[in-house]
């Protein structure tokens, strides 16, 4: 795996010119002024430390997109409860195929462990309920989801934030936007990293010199162990409810059943 200085000074950036603040291009609750607010963005991002080639070529054109508004406003699964959710996600043959991933990766996931501590079974639990190991990243245009979602003035700052540091990873060279596709929500990769988890902790597993988490398994196993690491992943301890490991779990996803679906996917993995 290859180090690099250039996300660092990115990342010091992004504090300097206050990414988390408050926006100066004003939200809307409709398509109306979206044009207007693009194009206050483009320069509040310029502003930032953003060059103007990665601005232009992931937002000259951007459109309002009101699926995902309704998307956004229609969630409803982690309302379910622990087994209504198990049920609905994950099958038996979901488990096998995790298990055969574990053997088919086995080389991978073994150094990975052995560098961060975090075992194949919650990498693979957490890949496969993300996206089906990979086979569903989603289909939406990255900069279009996270635009809208900026614009909008339900989560305005926060979405605004994960449009910045998507910004970011097309500067540093990790992506074309128009190969950054996936979920609704700007979810990026095989395993759903926001953009901001993804400047922090994407990992070049492959060595290609760039972090690639929707077309190299390799980027996404690495990646995927190193934001549990970097949240205090114990080596060698459990992650049943009530451990610390747990808890890390809660890093990656809030939702009570999401934690617990992870935690039972990988047991029953690793009992097999």
């Amino acid at each position: 795996m290859r180090k690099t200085t250039f996300g660092a000074s990115i990342l010091a950036l992004c504090l300097f010119f206050g990414v988390s603040t408050a926006q100066a291009a004003q939200c809307g609750d409709g398509p109306g002024g979206f044009s207007t607010w693009l194009s206050q963005f483009k320069q509040e991002a310029v502003a930032r430390g953003i060059s103007p080639r990665a601005v232009s070529a992931a937002l000259d054109g951007v459109t309002y997109n009101p699926t995902v508004i309704k998307l956004d406003r229609g969630q409803k699964s982690f309302r379910l409860s622990f087994e209504e959710f198990y049920a609905k996600r994950v099958s038996n043959a979901m488990i096998n195929q995790g298990r055969k991933h574990i053997q088919n990766h086995g080389q991978m996931l073994g150094r990975i462990e052995q560098r961060t501590g975090v075992p194949p079974e919650i990498i693979m639990a957490i890949w496969g309920l993300e996206t089906g190991y990979g086979r569903d990243s989603g289909n939406m245009s990255i900069f279009r989801s996270l635009a809208t979602l900026a614009y909008d003035c339900r989560r305005s700052d926060f979405f605004t934030n994960e449009l910045i540091h998507a910004l970011m990873i097309v500067d540093r060279g990790d992506m074309q936007p128009s190969r950054m596709i996936g979920a609704w929500a700007g979810e990026i990769g095989q395993t759903q990293f926001l953009a901001s988890s993804y400047i922090k902790f994407a990992v070049d597993g492959d060595g290609d010199g760039r972090r690639d988490l929707i077309r190299s398994v390799p980027d996404v196993l690495w990646s995927t162990a190193s934001y549990l690491q970097a949240y205090g992943w114990q080596p060698g301890a459990g992650w049943e409810p009530g451990t610390h490991n747990y808890e890390v779990l809660r890093k990656w996803n809030k939702a009570s059943v999401y934690v617990q679906t992870i935690s039972v996917m990988a047991q029953k993995m690793r009992q097999g």
